[in-house]
């Protein structure tokens, strides 16, 4: 079975168009995704931690606990499918494309055709 890890974009269904095609043509793979709920992943550190009293503490800790969660999966995955989006800008996306082909993962990138200029050394590190 072949692991993908589905990274980038939270605002639109892109997630579960993949899964849905993976289940309706009986594919062999796996998915994972990071935290899609914007807010849960925002806060996870204080919430699995405990509060902090300022703010920035929480975004510092939830994101190294992230990174604990992403590194893992990217690790874990033989492909890497990362989703840009139009609206908002996913740097943390373009990062871990980086470290998945740092690793030698294959790396599959999907975006709207108007910013495929900003991302051209991503896809020249994709392989598809």
């Amino acid at each position: 079975m072949a692991n993908f890890h589905c990274k980038g974009e939270i605002h639109s269904d892109w997630r579960e168009v993949i899964a849905n095609g993976v289940k309706e043509k009986n594919l062999p793979v796996s998915l994972s995704s990071p935290n899609t709920s914007h807010e849960d992943s925002d806060d996870c550190g204080a919430i699995i931690l405990g509060m902090e009293e300022k703010r920035p503490n929480w975004d510092q800790i939830s994101a190294k606990m992230n990174n604990v969660r992403t590194k893992t999966l990217i690790k874990e995955a033989d492909v890497v499918v990362v989703r840009f989006g139009e609206k908002y800008r996913q740097w943390n996306a373009a990062f871990d494309a980086g470290y998945a082909s740092a690793l030698g993962k294959s790396i599959i990138t999907l975006h709207p055709p108007a910013i495929s200029h900003m991302l051209k050394e991503v896809n020249a590190n994709a392989s598809v």
